[in-house]
């Protein structure tokens, strides 16, 4: 019998064999061969030469059980591979669970939300109050209903009224939103549980969401509570519409679902109150911000003038006055419309750090009329050098602007006008006291527009030629031309209408637009006349300005009034005066209007 293998077969004999000439004794032989296939015709020819006959000979059977065998004995080792690994892995899954257990490992965290909370048994009488925000009487009303009805729900209860689920504050930056959440959060004495919107997404998918339900099952948990969410937009975007395949399900709407059925869901509550706040009001979801979820609508504008005198008041607190904060209180408001609280706050931070750097002990006028100066136009140049002629090109420029606004009627008060560069890239600038209004008619809107070509027509008078200095009175100038044509009605021409623009589309055909063109040149061409009439009437007090100008680099009300006379037109009046650096934009609003200051020189 052989059995044979990969390369070795064992031969079973009879005794008295005989093998390659020997009689052997044994009665197996083990042989090494290449080739174990060919062993039976090796076998074959040995017998016949021995004249043993066919069929006599010795039987050979094949079995291949060492090839099995390995086979078998290499699955066996792989498997025991396997198992060995699998137990191995689950210790060590095992272990990591248990290490994702503990309170210091990041992992724990990464579903939870991570708030910061304000509860008021510890913090009772800390932190900021209503008393501390100035101004924001409507806001502070509104908000401080829904602290009423975490404090004494029976008697809405009583009249079946149903408490508010929740407000959200709108608004430019640096109105006091947050402010006025920080004193909810320690007068509401309701635990208060505060995040901000880009604080729940992340790049792995759900963290999002999960985050949601945690922020809100610990709300509950303490319930009666306040959230609130700070820059909302950062989850509340309005979702995909119409997508593709897998657009709906990023992690940004995943995250706004979860908060849409927290707030008003199967399983929402009520004596949770999400308070939220944004600038961007325009991209939130419409269903975020529907009665049932967000039920108030807070809106928190610009301070007026009066709320601007309590704001500055309470700043000016804070700061060594020469004299009493009343004294300035008054006279800062009315040189600030436009100002957040941010900017106030910021401005009566520029006279303190102005009075401290000229070693001053208390900060007085000239110390906060440098820092409106500051604010609106950005600091004195004095390292810059400007060549006689163009400091004479701009003193003129800036005459110019001075005299038309002195003499027409509708124009604002001049306020101070100087020709000493600002690092703004303006090499001198006009500020004026607009009157405080927000109606205009076409008469008031011409008038403007002549005071901003004061420049250029200054320019083109004295010197018979231009310069690049009125780039951005004729900025201003185009916005008030297409304003009147385009959204006021101003126009005969073009008619009664109104075309909102839309992500740059123009909602009007190619030929109103082309006559629109028309009647925009028209209009600005009839300003630029009426401005070179006023200038040529006035040429010798336009001479007189700018050579004070050159003199003394700055003037005021009273120098101006020194060397001209009274206006025309009667006493301006010196109330609300804004930057005309930042224009007027009449897309958006009609009360903004600022200095007569061009960029480069004017």
């Amino acid at each position: 019998m052989i059995h044979s293998g990969v390369n070795r077969a064992t031969a079973i004999l009879h005794p008295g064999a005989v093998y390659q000439g020997k009689v052997l004794n044994t009665t197996i032989v083990r042989l090494v061969t290449p080739q174990v296939d060919n062993m039976e015709a090796k076998i074959r020819e040995a017998e016949e030469k021995m004249g043993i006959k066919a069929g006599d000979g010795i039987s050979v059977t094949y079995e291949r059980n060492s090839e099995v065998m390995g086979q078998m004995l290499g699955l066996v080792l792989v498997a025991a591979v396997l198992l060995g690994l699998f137990r191995m892995g689950g210790a060590m899954s095992k272990n990591v669970r248990t290490q994702m257990g503990g309170a210091n490992n990041p992992f724990s965290k990464m579903g939870k939300a991570d708030f910061t909370l304000i509860d008021p048994l510890i913090r009772r009488g800390k932190g900021t109050k209503f008393a501390d925000v100035a101004g924001l009487k409507e806001p502070k009303v509104e908000v401080l209903e829904f602290v009423d009805c975490l404090k004494n729900p029976a008697k809405y209860m009583e009249l079946g009224a149903k408490p508010p689920k929740g407000a959200i504050l709108f608004g430019p930056p640096g109105c006091g939103k947050t402010m006025l959440a920080k004193a909810v959060a320690n007068e509401a004495n309701v635990p208060f549980l505060s995040m901000n919107g880009s604080e729940f997404i992340e790049m792995i998918g759900g963290l999002g969401a999960s985050r949601v339900r945690n922020l809100f099952a610990e709300a509950r948990k303490r319930a009666p509570s306040i959230i609130y969410i700070d820059e909302i937009d950062a989850i509340g975007k309005q979702r995909n519409e119409g997508q593709g395949a897998g657009m709906g399900n990023q992690e940004g709407d995943q995250t706004l679902n979860q908060l849409l059925v927290e707030m008003d869901g199967m399983g929402s509550t009520s004596n949770v109150i999400l308070l939220a706040s944004t600038n961007r009001a325009d991209v939130l979801d419409k269903a975020l911000l529907r009665p049932g979820r967000f039920d108030r609508h807070i809106t928190i504008d610009l301070p007026t003038m009066i709320e601007r005198k309590e704001i500055l008041e309470k700043h000016l607190e804070t700061v060594v006055l020469e004299h009493d904060k009343t004294r300035y209180s008054q006279r800062l408001a009315t040189l600030t419309p436009g100002f957040s609280g941010a900017d106030l706050a910021n401005l009566v931070n520029e006279a303190a750090l102005h009075a401290a750097r000229d070693l001053q002990e208390k900060i007085k006028d000239i110390n906060l009329e440098y820092a409106i100066e500051r604010v609106t136009a950005g600091p004195e140049k004095k390292t810059r050098m400007v060549s006689p002629h163009e400091r004479t090109i701009v003193a003129y420029h800036e005459s110019g602007h001075a005299l038309v606004g002195w003499m027409l009627e509708h124009t604002d008060a001049l306020l101070k006008v100087t020709i000493i560069p600002r690092t703004s890239a303006a090499l001198g600038f006009a500020q004026y006291t607009p009157v405080d209004k927000k109606l205009f008619s076409p008469e008031d809107m011409m008038d403007r527009m002549c005071m901003a070509l004061g420049g250029r027509v200054a320019e083109s008078l004295t010197f018979n030629k231009i310069t690049t200095g009125a780039q951005n009175d004729l900025e201003k100038v185009t916005k008030m031309a297409y304003s009147q044509i385009r959204d006021f009605g101003f126009n005969e021409k073009v008619g009664l209408v109104s075309f909102e623009m839309t992500q740059g589309k123009k909602p009007y055909s190619k030929r109103l637009h082309a006559t629109m063109d028309m009647e925009a040149k028209q209009m600005i061409a009839q300003a630029y006349k009426l401005t070179e009439k006023v200038l040529q009437d006035n040429q010798d007090k336009l001479e007189i300005l700018a050579q004070k100008l050159l003199e003394v680099e700055t003037l005021n009300y009273e120098d101006v009034e020194a060397l001209l006379g009274p206006p025309p037109f009667g006493k301006k009046n010196l109330f609300s005066p804004i930057d005309y650096e930042q224009g007027l934009n009449q897309q958006s609003k009609l009360a903004e209007e600022g200095q007569g200051m061009g960029s480069g020189t004017g």
